[in-house]
């Protein structure tokens, strides 16, 4: 015999972790255009609030920062990469689960991001399974924020 949850019960639940994952803000930092959006579009599909910003700069001059429960950086931009720029928010006390993409992976500069705190550390064309996973495990850990809007 199985015992199943009536169905009206499994849409509160659904709706529940739905409303959840709504209000955490996933900041998505990468120069590549098309790839931010991607990343934006795939976030939405997750059910996750994304902002976009195609240099480590306009972060951290948005008012997203401190609203920011994960972030996705690419490794390799210019004036300053994704890891300079995940060691100057440690620096200033921003501790952010962070998640690293490159399409240029180097073991050294992987082991070196991990050791420091990053998240994980992910090869372009990101698998989404394992970013998924890298989201869970972020979100888990990160505190609570709300975001005020989607950029």
């Amino acid at each position: 015999m199985v015992l199943c949850a009536p169905a009206s019960h499994l849409l509160l639940m659904r709706y529940a972790e739905a409303s959840l994952v709504d209000h955490l803000l996933i900041s998505i930092i990468d120069d590549n255009q098309p790839f931010r959006e991607s990343m934006r579009r795939l976030m939405r599909s997750l059910g996750y609030t994304a902002a976009v910003f195609s240099s480590a700069a306009d972060f951290l001059a948005s008012s997203q920062l401190r609203e920011t429960s994960c972030l996705i950086t690419d490794v390799h931009m210019p004036v300053m990469t994704g890891v300079e720029l995940f060691r100057h928010l440690i620096k200033a006390g921003h501790t952010i689960p962070t998640i690293l993409i490159t399409a240029y992976p180097s073991e050294v500069e992987r082991v070196r991001a991990l050791k420091d705190g990053a998240l994980c550390y992910l090869r372009k064309p990101v698998d989404e399974q394992t970013l998924s996973q890298c989201l869970r495990t972020a979100l888990k850990s990160a505190p609570k924020k709300r975001p005020k809007q989607d950029s």
